[in-house]
């Protein structure tokens, strides 16, 4: 508290009706407040009427000429030393911020707080209460309050940040808001194991103190303040204040996974469309995308629900031009640095800034951050609804593009080892880093959920789905069954399909990488095309075969020159019996050439058979009329010769072996005839 003193200065000769002041000074007790009019409590009459904003004061000149030179050339500009009103409707500060620079020109005791202060010293500025007039005048002891009290006390300084909202551009100019946004920063960055003063962050299961409860001491004495301790403090500013803030942080080295997170814990806090479907605000103070792709898979409740959610609640222009402004001011302060802030908060701020229209370049920015940890995404948080096109019920065309970045971002991160990574320039380690190729096969396990997904919309069209499926190289699948799931949905989906299309969209599909049970249902999926059908069926005879040649090569120890039969996909395509992909037309030729063999063989088949009844029944006449049928009287001689012929050869015995050679022929005959 500074008491001011009342002072009788000499006058003023202004010239030209201007005012002329004689020595003398106002006594007063105070301010009385009347039907919203302030009076001062003496007995000499008011001579000048301020009206600032809706309030009156009724003051007097002398006090106010003494100590402000904007009074002093008012009243000189208006070449009227009579003047007893004026209106001073753009002060700083407003009313409140005036009755205290009136009652110190008064001489009245005036108390400095940080929530004052900032609009005692734009008003002071306003009014141009200079040490020229009066030494010690408002705008020193303002300065001096702020220089040595305020930007000391790390609550003091958030307060008087908070209060300069109202008094853009005053505090702007008057570097108010460059001074706390450093003394913030400089205490941010302080050794947690330094800290003496109050924050309102709150530790595990201790409740948050008020800012009126609070003390230039610390909280929690023999506890070392956690690393996010300033979060919860900082929170409560502007975004634009906010800004300041994080970039004088930025500036003095802050560690970028921190500022991430209160960069994270500021957007749950201010934009509350951000998180939906049970996803908490703890989420967000986490760093791993791992657990936010668990945690948002687990509450995930379907992507029509996302987009009713999204939706329900009809923007105000005003608040949706506060949350646009708010969206593209993190978007700029995001840290360059891989995994600063996850994967799933990026997207969920990339679905926000696409329903708000936010502008493109800063999209484009945003979309190149989610490609440079894509591996982390989950399939919640990638069905986007298409909030500017109508035709498709998700934005397939954005996941594209995020799929691109990513492409573009591993072939950057493995080329040429004397190109530095756009990660590593950023100070990220290398040995945290996933491999290339594990992060390519995530991708590809979350593309094929994804295409799962969208596939049930009927509007989404077979180029799409192709363009999506072939973004990423064969390599990054290892088993095509996903694949197939998201094709056979397509399929399902949409009936009307010709041959030809459905042909076109099987091709994205690598047989030979299907497993057991999925070569299983698709061979008895009849909505797939016969050929993919046969394709499935041969690459799997093929597999059958490779195997059991292998083990049978380790068996003999030649493995090491074994070579499988159908190496890879393009040989599979030219080792089967026709190409498929230009000799179709033949081989179903060959195959109807063989049914028409296979009919005729079944033609004779059964010709023969009755021809062979005819016989069996002409026997069975035959055998009746024994006697009288000169047949049956041969097949007795016949019989009796056998007989005679066994009966000679039993007495010759091994004396006539050498004759035996020579008659070859009759005995096979004999033979074959009995």
């Amino acid at each position: 508290m500074w008491d001011s003193e009342s002072e009788s200065v000499a006058g003023r000769d202004y010239g030209n009706g201007a005012l002329s002041s004689a020595r003398q000074g106002v006594k007063t007790e105070g301010f009385e407040l009347r039907d919203q009019s302030w009076h001062v409590a003496t007995d000499v009459p008011s001579d000048l009427l301020v009206h600032v904003g809706e309030v009156n004061f009724h003051l007097h000149k002398y006090p106010l000429l003494s100590r402000s030179g904007k009074f002093n050339r008012m009243i000189y500009e208006s070449r009227n030393p009579d003047l007893s009103k004026l209106v001073l409707d753009d002060l700083p500060g407003g009313p409140e911020a005036f009755e205290l620079a009136a009652k110190f020109c008064y001489g009245i005791a005036v108390d400095l707080t940080a929530a004052n202060i900032s609009g005692l010293r734009c008003a002071a500025e306003y009014l141009e209460m200079t040490e020229d007039l009066e030494e010690g005048n408002l705008i020193f002891k303002t300065e001096a309050f702020l220089s040595y009290v305020v930007l000391s006390s790390w609550r003091d300084s958030i307060l008087v940040l908070k209060s300069c909202e109202k008094l853009s551009p005053w505090a702007e100019n008057l570097q108010i808001v460059r001074r706390c946004s450093e003394s913030i920063a400089w205490k941010a960055c302080a050794n947690p194991k330094g800290i003496r003063w109050a924050y309102t962050g709150k530790p595990p299961k201790v409740s948050s103190p008020k800012w009126s409860e609070m003390k230039e001491s610390s909280p929690s004495r023999g506890h070392q303040a956690p690393p996010n301790w300033w979060f919860e403090d900082v929170s409560i500013l502007r975004i634009d204040h906010f800004v300041r803030v994080v970039t004088a942080i930025k500036v003095k080295g802050m560690r970028f996974e921190l500022i991430g997170e209160a960069i994270m814990q500021y957007a749950t806090k201010w934009l509350p469309g951000l998180i939906r479907d049970g996803v908490g605000a703890g989420d967000e103070g986490s760093n791993s995308g791992n657990n936010h792709s668990s945690r948002g898979s687990a509450s995930w409740k379907g992507g029509l629900h996302m987009i009713v959610a999204g939706t329900k609640d009809e923007l105000s222009t005003v608040q949706a031009k506060d949350q646009r402004m708010i969206i593209e001011s993190l978007i700029s302060i995001i840290p360059p640095q891989k995994d600063s802030v996850t994967c799933s908060f990026l997207l969920r701020l990339l679905r926000m800034a696409n329903m708000l229209k936010v502008a493109p370049a800063l999209v484009t920015e945003l979309e190149k951050r989610v490609g440079m940890q894509f591996e982390q995404a989950s399939l919640a948080d990638l069905l986007i609804p298409s909030y500017n096109k109508i035709e498709t019920l998700y934005d397939v065309d954005l996941v594209q593009r995020l799929l691109e970045h990513f492409l573009v971002q591993e072939q950057m991160e493995g080329s040429s080892p004397s190109r530095q990574p756009f990660s590593e320039k950023h100070g990220y380690d290398a040995a945290q880093r996933v491999n290339g190729q594990n992060a390519k096969m995530r991708v590809a396990r979350l593309v094929d959920s994804y295409l799962t997904e969208v596939s049930r919309d009927r509007n989404l069209s077979l180029t799409k789905f192709q363009v999506l499926a072939e973004a990423l190289p064969e390599s990054a699948r290892t088993c095509d069954d996903g694949l197939y799931r998201a094709i056979d949905s397509y399929l399902k989906a949409h009936p009307t399909l010709t041959e030809h299309e459905r042909k076109r969209l099987c091709r994205v599909m690598d047989c030979q990488k299907l497993s057991i049970d999925a070569c299983m249902h698709a061979a008895q999926n009849e909505r797939l095309p016969l050929r993919v059908v046969v394709q499935v069926l041969f690459s799997e005879q093929v597999k059958i075969s490779n195997t059991l040649a292998s083990s049978s090569l380790k068996e003999t120890g030649g493995d090491a020159h074994y070579q499988p039969m159908i190496p890879n996909r393009k040989t599979l395509l030219e080792a089967t019996p026709q190409s498929f992909q230009e000799g179709w037309a033949a081989a179903k030729k060959d195959i109807n050439t063989l049914k028409f063999e296979l009919d005729s063989m079944k033609a004779k088949y059964l010709e023969l058979q009755n021809d062979m009844e005819n016989l069996q029944r002409q026997f069975d006449k035959m055998a009746k009329h024994k006697q009288g049928s000169a047949w049956s009287s041969g097949w007795k001689k016949l019989s009796k010769l056998t007989k005679m012929s066994n009966l000679e050869n039993q007495d010759i015995g091994p004396q006539v072996a050498s004759a035996d050679q020579t008659r070859k022929t009759p005995r096979r005959w004999r033979n074959s005839i009995s």
